[in-house]
């Protein structure tokens, strides 16, 4: 089965959002792999600041199968799906990774997403939990990937993550898991 990485945030009742839909991902996947929680400053537009994290799940389903329960958790959030992309939301679930595959979608590529490179909200928390994984185009690591990053970029605080535990029924000597 491929484990698959999603990029979690919100800042629009992000407290309610975020654990919310962490659960709604556990009753449909099982344990997820968690992130640290990261605060980061709104990108590209002024707002509230977000929490962002990223999380991992292994699952049998095809990614034309993960891609749609995420939208469909985010609608029931209150994102809609006109919504655009610089702008405060409830909350934003984007497929990064499936396993290491690369997918494309009207001529370009969809997965791996292409703010794992873009975001320091996203390549932080994913190097967190997938230091060894090697991003799938560029075939570096994402503890590579992030030590190379400009940091000058990155306007964003870690905080511990209250809503995922430490343990899994397979834990990885790699990051954070929860068992709920």
């Amino acid at each position: 089965m491929p484990r698959v990485f999603v990029a979690v945030g919100s800042n629009i009742d992000r407290e309610k959002h975020i654990p919310q839909a962490l659960q709604e991902l556990r009753d449909r996947f099982g344990p997820l792999l968690c992130s640290s929680l990261y605060e980061s400053e709104a990108e590209g537009f002024e707002g509230p600041p977000f929490y962002n994290l990223v999380v991992a799940f292994e699952t049998d389903l095809p990614f034309e199968g993960v891609e749609p329960i995420l939208k469909e958790i985010e609608r029931r959030h209150g994102r809609g799906a006109e919504q655009r992309k610089f702008r405060s939301r409830t909350l934003d679930l984007d497929l990064l990774l499936y396993g290491d595959q690369v997918l494309h979608r009207n001529g370009r590529v969809v997965v791996p997403h292409g703010d794992i490179l873009r975001y320091a909200f996203v390549l932080e928390p994913l190097a967190e939990i997938a230091p060894e994984m090697e991003h799938p185009l560029l075939r570096k690591s994402f503890a590579e990937l992030w030590q190379a990053f400009d940091k000058r970029r990155a306007r964003q605080k870690r905080r511990p993550n209250p809503w995922c535990g430490q343990w899994s029924p397979h834990p990885t000597p790699s990051g954070r898991t929860d068992s709920n």
